[in-house]
């Protein structure tokens, strides 16, 4: 794959991710650990939203952002549930397991990319406020991440 690209084409677009994000909800909806996020429910068109959402993030066009949500609705889904490292290194284990699954370990930069995205996603801004919702600021931008990192 070339990588003059984005993450988001050199993933498939719109239709990888989503491969992706199907294959990143089975695993977690297995693991005893990680489906507690899950408890509470989660809107019927889920996995379109992730994919959408990592498509963004990942250099695709701004559909998540100008359509569902912006960063500061995704983080507060995210926070006052306390830190919660098990169930992160266990989402971070599903992920990289389901890169496997839709094929993206055949391109080890894209897995890489991919894997690095989601750690930093996961640990970073999704985990930074554990103690209530209501700390998240209005107005955030959702994060861009290339080859490098974030932008």
């Amino acid at each position: 794959m070339a990588h003059d690209d984005t993450i988001f084409d050199a993933a498939g677009g719109l239709d990888g991710l989503t491969s992706l994000a199907h294959a990143w909800h089975l695993r977690v909806l297995a693991d005893e650990v990680v489906v507690h996020s899950f408890s509470h429910g989660y809107h019927a068109d889920h996995t379109h939203r992730l994919a959408t959402y990592w498509a963004e993030a990942l250099g695709g066009p701004a559909h998540y952002s100008r359509a569902i949500a912006d960063e500061s609705a995704v983080i507060r889904m995210h926070s006052g549930n306390g830190a919660h490292d098990e169930m992160d290194e266990r989402a971070i284990a599903c992920f990289e397991a389901a890169l496997a699954d839709v094929g993206f370990d055949a391109d080890p930069r894209l897995f890489l990319a991919l894997a690095d995205y989601f750690r930093w996603a996961t640990t970073g801004p999704m985990a930074a406020y554990p103690d209530s919702a209501d700390d998240v600021p209005d107005g955030l931008a959702i994060a861009r991440w290339d080859w490098d990192g974030p932008l």
